[in-house]
C-alpha cells in the first residue's frame, strides 16, 4: 500500500470512527457510571468486536451474508433488538445508572459482564460487515498482495478506533461531575436511552 493511500484512509477513518455511534455512545455511558478505568473494558469489548467484525469481512463473510439476505435480515433483527433493550434499561434507570443495583451506589457490575455487554452492542450491527466489505476495497493495490494491505488497513482502523473510545470516555468523566444530582442522572439515562432507541429502530428500518 502506497503511502499516500494509507494516509487517505487515515483521514477517512479518523472521521468515520468519531462519529457518534453505538459503541461511542456506551463507551461514554461506562464511563459516566463506573469511571475512566472500569469503562476500558468497555472499550476492549467494542475494540475486540470492531476488529472481528473488519477480520470477518476481509476473510468473506460479508459476501456470504450478502448471498444469504434472511440471514442478514436476523442478525439485523437481533441488533437492533438488543440496542433498544439496551435503550429501555437507560430510560427506565431512574436518577440510578445504568447496572448500579447495590442501594449505596457502588457498581455491583462484573467486569466480565461490563466486556460482554460492549462485545454484544459492538458485534450487534452486522451492517459494519458489509460497510467493511465496500469501503476496505477501495485502499487496496490490486498490483499487490492483498492479505499484508489488509492487515495494515484492519490494524490503522484499530488503532484509531481506541483513541476515539478514549476521547469519548473522557468526556463522559466531564459529564460525571456535573451528574451529581439526581435529576440530572435521570435526564442524562433518558437522553442515552432515547438514542440507543433511536439507533435500533434506524437498523429496523434499513432494508439493505
Amino acid at each position: 500500500m502506497a503511502f499516500h493511500t494509507w494516509w487517505l484512509f487515515v483521514v477517512t477513518v479518523f472521521f468515520i470512527s468519531g462519529s457518534p455511534g453505538p459503541n461511542m455512545l456506551h463507551v461514554m455511558t461506562r464511563s459516566v457510571e463506573l469511571g475512566l478505568a472500569r469503562s476500558t473494558l468497555a472499550m476492549a469489548g467494542c475494540f475486540i468486536a470492531v476488529v472481528m467484525l473488519l477480520s470477518a469481512s476481509a476473510l468473506g463473510l460479508a459476501a456470504l451474508l450478502a448471498a444469504l439476505p434472511g440471514a442478514f435480515t436476523v442478525l439485523r433483527v437481533l441488533g437492533a433488538g438488543y440496542l433498544l433493550w439496551l435503550g429501555y434499561k437507560s430510560w427506565t434507570a431512574k436518577d440510578a445508572a445504568v447496572d448500579l443495583v447495590d442501594g449505596q451506589g457502588v457498581p455491583a457490575i462484573s467486569n466480565g459482564r461490563i466486556f460482554r455487554t460492549a462485545f454484544t452492542v459492538g458485534i450487534s450491527n452486522p451492517k459494519a460487515l458489509l460497510f467493511a466489505a465496500a469501503f476496505l476495497p477501495q485502499f487496496i493495490d490490486s498490483s499487490k498482495p492483498e492479505l499484508p494491505q489488509l492487515v495494515v488497513m484492519i490494524l490503522t482502523f484499530g488503532v484509531i478506533e481506541i483513541s476515539w473510545f478514549f476521547v469519548y470516555a473522557l468526556g463522559g468523566r466531564s459529564i460525571a461531575s456535573a451528574l451529581t444530582r439526581p435529576a440530572l442522572r435521570t435526564l442524562f439515562n433518558r437522553i442515552t436511552g432515547g438514542v440507543f432507541v433511536a439507533f435500533g429502530l434506524a437498523m429496523l428500518g434499513s432494508r439493505t
